[in-house]
């Protein structure tokens, strides 16, 4: 285990905090030689009109949300840096569409707390040669 693993994990939970998402909180830490590169949660685009009720009463949540990686990804993205060979620190392992994205973005490892409902995005992580570990805090 790298020496700031836990430390890395501890900050996207405490990120996940600021979600308002009743369903499920997730935050997700870009990490590059040791320095934080960017920081995302689950929740609405930049510049939407509420944040709240992303959940809807089906307990599915809203097409307008974004996972916590798309965030992520987007907003590095947006300040001109790269994720190419960075590790991505996440709550929650991601789905398969965040998978194909996180891979698209140039990560090498991801590094969760929980599984998430199905394991497709691991599987499709593993199989692009992404270093997929397990660490709860």
């Amino acid at each position: 285990m790298r020496k700031f693993e836990k430390m890395f994990m501890e900050m996207a939970r405490v990120a996940a905090l600021e979600s308002k998402a009743t369903k499920r909180k997730v935050g997700a830490l870009a990490v590059k030689d040791n320095n934080i590169i960017g920081i995302g949660i689950n929740g609405t685009p930049t510049g939407w009109f509420t944040n709240d009720d992303i959940d809807v009463d089906t307990g599915r949540t809203a097409d307008e949300v974004l996972h916590a990686e798309e965030n992520l990804v987007s907003k590095i993205a947006r300040s001109g840096q790269s994720s190419n060979g960075a590790t991505l620190y996440v709550t929650t392992a991601p789905c398969i569409k965040c998978a194909r994205l996180i891979a698209q973005s140039g990560f090498t490892n991801v590094v969760f707390d929980t599984y998430y409902k199905d394991d497709a995005g691991l599987v499709l992580l593993e199989i692009l040669g992404i270093k997929c570990q397990q660490i709860m805090v």
